[in-house]
């Protein structure tokens, strides 16, 4: 019996609260996406069992409601229908379930957003900057003073010297502005007419610079003395450029709404510009340079006794974040021009050896592949001394590891204050500074301890977060299982690429076989990383970990669903089996970026046609999972369906 689409909506509003209760509605290929405003009015028990309704499941602030393939779109416009409720995109969805998060979590979120796409770049230059910086350490080598040196620190520290640019690039992306626009403000906080940020306290850099003789830098003096701007630049900086491109996209977006579109093409650039600089430089910049003037004058305070050397290692890592710990040279040159020892980098070394032994334990532990490929190279670079990948990347995305890097920095750098020894350099931490300390026994106590105690509370404290199984999903016909097919070798991913490997049988009137539709290898369901597919609550299901980027037909058949953003494809075979092929984990959210179909709904195909071309490396920089799913969405119309894995 055919499922009555408008009985089916009205039951899901009747049991959610109603349209009033939604903040915000979409679909994707399988589910119904709900943003709820009160989950109190949800009544789950009734929801599971409304006819339509295979199976649900919370997560991110979303309720999921699991629908089918070619089902879930109809659904849908009946209960907009229904609600009234206004259809949204699906970013729009996860945009209203970010915003009922508390606040602490959104600004994480935010800073996550932005540091995750630039890893690469960080990770790169981290890992090269401390390996350059510990071969010019080495005596004998005259590493230090040769062109390769001179050639491969250029390189090394151009992610690092020009941070401010791929933050506000990134930011930009995050917010909603323009990208172009954010670049020229990430430009601007590091322009050459400025002070270099790394030298505000150095009294020979500001004469040398701007020709002066009393170390004092000059201002911009606008409409008299109302408007005062420091001639200082923001290098290193993180907190200021995000909130910089924050305003920046606001001031643009306001002016895309309010200006004529005849002349908003110039009149929108140069205005959100010049008022994103105006308000950056005058107000937003001396902010975070107070800050600093006051996180300094503390640090001095605090590192000359051990109760305030544990608070700074602790601390330590939070300056990081909001970019002010470079300024700790100043610190570093003024005690070695006063007694040739810096106390002050076994205290850093100890907050940035915690957040290595953090990242290392996430690194270890999560079964994410995603989040492994990050965190071993970022616990690497932290490692030699660069902590950034690590502490944006991985440490502050899930916290419970940035704490416990905060906790392991504590306990080391107190023991290094009772120790007392020190170093004969600055700006070198982790293990390149073995080649500056002067005790190279009571530096590695303070290493194993505050990398050691961080990662043991990780390991700990620290739980990789699962998204909720399917509640209640309705049964199938159970499968019976069966070893697998001896496979046919994968034919090399070509444009005349056939599959061959059988990925499931089916048994209606005869048996069918279900070829593997993209090459690579094939995983269980309960692998797939989604709960839903791996629940298999839409029916019997496989992963594969795909090694091409083509789609072919399994079968010969027709095409009997193609979904508008091209990263699903249902299909029926000659011989009555029905299947979903979905590309990728919430790839939805891409809206077809990176998906080209070469089949229309209801086309004729044959075993070996291609049918889609997925771009990996979108959907790997988009942060989604490309595994490939392929479900038999008809079991409960079978007599038999057997898996390969």
């Amino acid at each position: 019996m055919a499922l009555d689409y408008r009985k089916c909506a009205e039951e899901i509003a009747a049991n959610i609260g109603g349209g009033e209760n939604v903040v915000s509605a979409a679909h994707c290929a399988t589910r119904l996406r709900l943003v709820i405003a009160d989950n109190g009015k949800v009544n789950k028990d009734a929801l599971d069992n409304v006819e339509g309704v295979q199976g649900m499941f919370e997560s991110n602030g979303q309720l999921q409601l699991i629908i089918g393939t070619g089902t879930v779109n109809k659904v849908f416009d009946e209960f907009i229908a229904v609600t009234g409720v206004q259809a949204g995109t699906k970013d729009d969805v996860k945009a209203a379930a970010a915003a009922k998060q508390p606040l602490w979590k959104q600004m994480l979120k935010t800073v996550g957003d932005v540091f995750v796409p630039i890893l690469p770049a960080i990770v790169a230059s981290g890992l090269m900057m401390g390996l350059v910086e510990a071969l010019a350490k080495i005596p004998g080598l005259g590493f230090g003073g040769s062109d390769w040196f001179a050639f491969l620190d250029t390189v090394a520290n151009t992610a690092f010297a020009y941070l401010p640019v791929i933050v506000a690039v990134s930011a930009a992306r995050v917010f909603g502005g323009n990208i172009f626009l954010g670049a020229v403000i990430g430009l601007l906080m590091i322009h050459s007419a400025f002070l270099n940020g790394w030298n505000v306290a150095n009294t020979d850099a500001i004469n040398s610079f701007f020709g002066v003789t009393d170390g004092v830098i000059p201002r911009w003096h606008l409409l008299g003395n109302i408007i005062s701007i420091q001639r200082s630049g923001y290098q290193g900086h993180v907190i200021p450029v995000i909130i910089a491109v924050f305003i920046m996209c606001k001031v643009e977006k306001w002016l895309h709404q309010h200006v004529p579109e005849m002349i908003d093409l110039f009149v929108t650039p140069l205005t959100t510009v010049f008022v994103t600089a105006l308000v950056t430089l005058w107000i937003v910049g001396p902010i975070f340079s107070t800050l600093e003037t006051w996180v300094l004058a503390g640090a001095k305070v605090l590192v000359r006794n051990p109760i305030g050397a544990g608070a700074m290692g602790a601390l330590y890592p939070v300056t990081v974040v909001m970019g002010l710990h470079h300024m700790y040279n100043v610190i570093e040159a003024g005690m070695l021009a006063e007694s040739g020892l810096n106390t002050w980098m076994p205290i850093a070394s100890a907050a940035n050896f915690a957040q290595f032994g953090a990242c290392l334990a996430v690194g270890l532990k999560v079964k994410n592949a995603k989040t492994k490929a990050v965190a071993i190279p970022s616990s690497l670079s932290a490692a030699l001394g660069i902590t950034e990948p690590a502490i944006f990347g991985v440490n502050m995305r899930f916290m419970k590891p940035f704490v416990a890097g905060m906790v392991g920095g504590a306990v080391g750098a107190l023991v290094a204050a009772l120790f007392g020894f020190g170093a004969t350099a600055y700006g070198v931490t982790g293990i390149p500074g073995y080649l500056t300390v002067s005790n190279p026994l009571q530096y590695t106590i303070v290493l194993a301890i505050a990398g050691g105690l961080a990662f043991a509370l990780t390991t700990m404290f620290w739980h990789e977060e699962v998204p909720e199984a399917p509640a209640a999903v309705k049964e199938a016909p159970a499968a019976e299982p069966a070893a697998a097919p001896a496979p046919a070798p994968v034919v090399a991913e070509a444009d005349t690429n056939v599959p061959t490997e059988v990925a499931l049988t089916a048994s209606k009137t005869v048996e069918s076989k279900v070829l593997q539709p993209v090459a690579g290898k094939m995983i269980p369901a309960s692998e797939i990383p989604d709960p839903v597919f791996a629940g298999e609550a839409m029916g019997p299901s496989i992963g594969i970990q795909p090694e091409g980027e083509f789609v072919y037909a399994p079968f010969d058949g027709k095409v009997a669903m193609l979904f508008p953003t091209k990263h699903a494809v249902g299909l029926m075979s000659d011989t009555g089996v029905e299947i979903l092929i979905h590309v990728g984990v919430d790839t939805v959210s891409m809206d077809g970026d990176g998906f080209e179909a070469f089949v229309e709904q209801d086309q004729a195909v044959k075993a070996g046609d291609k049918l889609i071309h997925f771009d990996r490396a979108k959907i790997a920089a988009a942060n989604h999972p490309d595994t490939v799913i392929v479900v038999v969405t008809n079991s409960f119309d079978l007599t038999d369906v057997k898996k390969a894995v």
